[in-house]
């Protein structure tokens, strides 16, 4: 590993690092927490000092440290050592790609640069997937920003919330097959402004093959969506009148976007899309009010008497659960934040990406401990029916 540090004091203390990236850990060496799968190291700037920032991506969670640049080249070599068979650094001269075996020995494929760095700055200005001063006909048709392509003030939250779902999204597409119509349903889409913002992304931007189904409840919402799509020429997007237990016109679902369904209908949605074999699910759950009669345990009463902390609690245990269910029926999981809690407390979104090869057991264990704890039976469990039943 000498010519891997080697390496890394050049390119840290002659600046030439752009980022890295340490993949592919088979072996849980080290002190590194034996959950990390994946880690990135760049140079960021703070307070006018530049750090090296090394994120460490587990399948849940994202950590990060700054590290000083006179400590960071050893810190780097620990979590090489920690059981990575494989790392790609990109620098302004060159890209490196080095395998690690077993015996910690390591060979190292040096290439021409294909990167360009950028900006150190921590707090540089957000580059978003959908552009501020950049005409865009369905932001100007939803009236969220004006002719000359300007996001107008009052609608700036809106621009954000949608940008963060396409960031949300894009992580989910990374094996996604392009040769096959993608179909995608949204569940109780409203007035739709993500679906619109989903169908420019995926077919104007990405030149996928994409058809997009938004369900809703009330008729003027669809009419006025359906005119919308027309207008924007938006051709295999369409809105039907409908709800989502009694939806059943297509066969094959590879996306499944419920958004605010309001409390067991998020459940539906959730033994929909399992039912669909769909590849990704997306739902930010609303009014979680099923288990609020239901969770009891003296352990926790010092909390259950105050109302509002209950009906927190009763949110998060209901979600929890929720995506337990999906890690048990084959699903990678994850319960991000979606927008900002300064904008809506309903700010939690569950991800889940369809897994053959997972490994359900501890998930298994959790969601038997929980429902145990707080003695429940959630309507989810009844709702999945034999897919869950054979698992638990």
């Amino acid at each position: 590993m000498n010519e891997v540090k080697q390496l890394l004091n050049e390119i840290i203390n002659e600046n030439k690092l752009i980022y890295g990236i340490l993949s592919s850990r088979k072996r849980k060496l080290g002190n590194l927490d034996k959950d990390i799968k994946k880690v990135t190291f760049k140079f960021v700037k703070l307070k006018e000092e530049v750090f090296v920032q090394v994120q460490l991506q587990s399948d849940k969670q994202v950590f990060h440290k700054n590290l000083a640049l006179h400590t960071a080249v050893n810190e780097l070599m620990n979590l090489f050592s920690a059981g990575f068979k494989q790392s790609n650094i990109f620098t302004i001269e060159n890209d490196y790609q080095i395998f690690i075996n077993k015996d910690m020995t390591c060979k190292i494929l040096r290439k021409k640069a294909t990167k360009k760095t950028g900006s150190l700055e921590h707090n540089r200005e957000k580059k978003y997937i959908l552009q501020d001063n950049k005409e865009c006909a369905f932001l100007y048709k939803l009236g969220i920003m004006n002719k000359q392509g300007k996001v107008l003030s009052k609608k700036f939250d809106k621009f954000k919330q949608l940008n963060r779902f396409l960031e949300l999204v894009e992580d989910c597409l990374e094996n996604i097959n392009n040769d096959k119509e993608f179909v995608i349903i949204d569940f109780g889409c409203g007035k739709s402004y993500l679906t619109f913002a989903l169908y420019h992304y995926l077919v104007e931007i990405r030149k996928m093959n994409v058809r997009i189904i938004g369900l809703d409840l009330k008729k003027d919402v669809i009419e006025f969506c359906n005119k919308t799509a027309r207008e924007l020429s938006y051709d295999k997007l369409e809105f039907i009148h409908g709800d989502i237990k009694g939806y059943n016109e297509v066969d094959k679902v590879d996306m499944v976007i419920t958004l605010h369904a309001c409390d067991t209908a998020t459940d539906d949605a959730l033994v929909k899309a399992v039912n669909w074999g769909a590849d990704i699910i997306l739902s930010v759950p609303c009014c979680q009010h099923e288990l609020f009669g239901k969770i009891h345990n003296p352990i926790m009463e010092s909390m259950e008497k105050y109302g509002i902390i209950k009906e927190r609690m009763a949110s998060l245990i209901t979600d929890s659960l929720r995506a337990n269910v999906l890690e048990i029926v084959g699903y990678s999981t994850q319960i991000v934040e979606f927008i900002n809690m300064e904008h809506t407390p309903k700010n939690l979104m569950i991800r889940a990406v369809k897994n053959d090869k997972l490994d359900n057991s501890k998930s298994i264990k959790a969601y038997k401990d929980l429902v145990s704890f707080w003695n429940i039976k959630p309507y989810i469990e009844d709702a999945m029916g034999e897919r869950l039943q054979k698992n638990i």
